[in-house]
């Protein structure tokens, strides 16, 4: 049996989404917000769920929302804020711009939970995914030595600890895409796969 209760999803939700022109997280997808979609997701899967953002209106979600420990740190500041504050040794740690994700696909993750990796992340396309993985408590250490060493690609993190990588489908893609742009998002909501 599945044992949520020790794990946590950390929703990080703090990027300057320069690309999109406003909070991606906040942006509407058939009516519901980007991160409601994510909420939906992880649910089911999680005993607990942080938000990581400065942005107040995140705190009408009715979760935990926490700022980063170190401010406009990107990515990597976000999962070194929530992996500090979490209480479980488990964490499914996803970025806000991944509306399409969906519980199913997510179990596939939590499925190498009890291997012996700090973190599991997705691979599509030839692209590594370190924004929807797991993560285990013990890699707040290692973000935290890269921050102070000025290091900010979440990757070098991913590099830094014993990762486990996991291919999507393809045709799962598509549930993994990443909404930057105001051209992604009308993809989606015409019913384009990527």
């Amino acid at each position: 049996m599945d044992n949520k209760k020790n794990r946590t999803a950390i929703i990080l939700a703090g990027g300057k989404s320069s690309r999109m022109g406003s909070d991606k997280g906040l942006l509407l997808f058939k009516g519901i917000p980007f991160i409601q979609h994510i909420i939906n997701a992880v649910a089911p899967l999680v005993n607990d769920i942080i938000i990581v953002s400065s942005n107040p209106n995140y705190s009408a979600f009715g979760l935990q929302r926490i700022e980063d420990i170190v401010p406009d740190s990107g990515p990597i500041g976000g999962l070194h804020a929530g992996l500090t504050r979490t209480k479980t040794e488990n964490n499914l740690v996803i970025s806000c711009d991944v509306p399409l994700v969906t519980s199913e696909l997510l179990k596939k993750l939590i499925a190498h939970e009890k291997e012996d990796f700090d973190s599991i992340q997705f691979e599509a396309a030839g692209k590594t995914m370190p924004l929807i993985a797991l993560y285990r408590k013990n890699c707040a250490a290692v973000c935290e030595k890269l921050l102070i060493s000025g290091e900010r690609r979440l990757r070098q993190l991913v590099l830094n600890v014993n990762t486990k990588t996991i291919q999507v489908s393809e045709k799962e893609q598509f549930l993994v895409a990443n909404i930057n742009t105001i051209e992604d998002l009308k993809a989606i909501k015409n019913g384009v796969e990527y």
